[in-house]
């Protein structure tokens, strides 16, 4: 793209960026640094997630991608970073096996610090200050100083990252993710949950055929039980980060955004002549883009020509966020378009963003049921308007956290204080999220209506 460079969007209008920082040189000085510290990832695997999209688009595989809604400092553990790690596997396992297809793992990690907000301040018991933006631009205490945006949080980010994804590799690389542990991979608090015990069952099966295959040497050779792949992704919001650690592939000439696999544009930022769409339409890394109630079908499908050029299968991951009761009406007409443009995408549900609301508690939480009800509709609606699903999307988290209402455990509005641990947005747990990869995995399999009782 000879008209576009990793600074082209500075020249673009940028929403949801923060413009009050009190010494631009310091910010400057911590762009220079990170733009000479190594990347978090390398081409070559941005190009092996592509590849294994443009199956998940061909209806060969099948998109997993979750984790925390915004990473924090505070948070930061490696029981953390594993716990995430195992609910994904254990989710993922789950789903392959019922479909009887690839599950591609993509967590919301090692990046995903920035939060996009509704309102530049926000005010209590009288007093205004600016919005907390996530830990990359300022902090969650309700004070003046704290509010204010600090570059330095950005070098923060970068390590943070760093260590995340040094766990993620020994993880999917060191023995961790042989399939020979998949018995171990249950996390203490939820094993003796229904969605607990029926996964216990699942894996014995998992574990059984592998222990067969190695008892007859065709496990020996076989990397792909040993190994996984894992791949990181977060919203590509703070411009100035995204910028810094963008490098040109000596091998192609191709620029990558080395900060992660997968970035995506958030549905607030999505202007076709806006900073975050022109930056992200110049790097090679798979983008994805939410699509909200105010998603027009035709300025759809100008985004997608705009950033995917070549049409290229793996290139643009389109995320549905309508909610529960508006899906049905959006979700079709934004399919039938892009089919008639004959673009190729996976389409992928976010079931969370549009179901959020404040309880009478006061807390900000999401109905499991909800949830439901939108992937549900969302598998329906795709494929009977003739795609496949092609991914789930979801803020979830391997604590034992009460932030998300209803599924096993029967979180309720009077529990929702007892373990609501999140800086941002509510996320589902452990028990929620397995019960959900079983109910997906069941209608995967059927080709029809998801079953409740299916992880029941």
């Amino acid at each position: 793209m000879s008209n576009w460079s990793p600074d082209s969007w500075r020249a673009k209008p940028a929403k949801h960026l923060p413009d009050d920082y009190p010494d631009a040189a310091q910010l400057k000085s911590v762009e220079d640094q990170l733009a000479g510290r190594p990347p978090l990832v390398f081409p070559g695997e941005v190009r092996r997630l592509r590849a294994e999209l443009a199956r998940a688009a061909a209806g060969e595989a099948f998109l997993l991608q979750g984790g925390d809604c915004a990473e924090s400092f505070a948070e930061f553990t490696p029981d953390n970073v594993r716990d995430t790690f195992r609910v994904l596997m254990q989710m993922s396992m789950v789903l392959a096996f019922a479909a009887s297809k690839p599950v591609i793992k993509v967590g919301r990690i090692a990046g995903q610090f920035a939060k996009p907000r509704s309102s530049a301040t926000e005010t209590k018991d009288g007093v205004t200050l600016p919005s907390y933006r996530g830990d990359a631009v300022n902090a969650t205490e309700f004070t003046s100083e704290a509010r204010i945006p600090d570059p330095a949080r950005l070098l923060r980010v970068y390590d943070q990252s760093a260590s995340t994804l040094n766990l993620l590799r020994a993880y999917t690389t060191g023995g961790y993710a042989d399939l020979a542990n998949v018995r171990s991979w249950a996390l203490p608090f939820a094993a003796n949950s229904p969605q607990g015990e029926k996964y216990a069952e699942v894996a014995e099966r998992i574990a059984e055929a592998v222990d067969f295959m190695r008892v007859m040497g065709a496990a020996s050779s076989a990397e792909g039980l040993s190994r996984t792949e894992f791949y990181t992704s977060h919203e590509a919001l703070f411009l100035n980060y995204e910028e810094a650690l963008t490098r040109r592939d000596p091998a192609t000439g191709a620029w990558c955004d080395a900060s992660a696999h997968m970035i995506w544009i958030g549905d607030r930022s999505r202007q076709l002549d806006g900073a975050h769409v022109e930056f992200c339409r110049g790097v090679e890394n798979p983008i994805g883009m939410k699509c909200g109630p105010s998603m027009d079908e035709d300025e759809l499908v100008r985004l997608i020509e705009y950033m995917d050029p070549h049409n290229e299968a793996g290139r643009m991951v389109l995320i549905a966020r309508f909610g529960a009761d508006k899906v049905a009406d959006h979700l079709p007409r934004l399919i039938r378009k892009v089919r008639q443009a004959g673009r190729k995408v996976v389409w992928s549900c976010d079931p969370m963003h549009g179901n959020t609301y404040t309880s009478d508690s006061g807390f900000k939480t999401r109905s499991v049921d909800k949830v439901l009800a939108e992937l549900t509709a969302f598998m329906q609606i795709a494929r009977s308007e003739g795609v496949e699903p092609g991914g789930v999307h979801f803020e979830m988290t391997g604590q034992n956290v009460t932030e998300c209402l209803g599924g096993p455990g029967g979180v309720t509005d009077a529990s929702l204080g007892d373990r609501y641990l999140t800086h941002c947005d509510p996320r589902l747990n452990a028990d929620q999220a397995l019960e959900l990869a079983f109910l997906i995995a069941e209608t995967l399999k059927s080709g029809g209506k998801v079953h409740r009782q299916a992880a029941e």
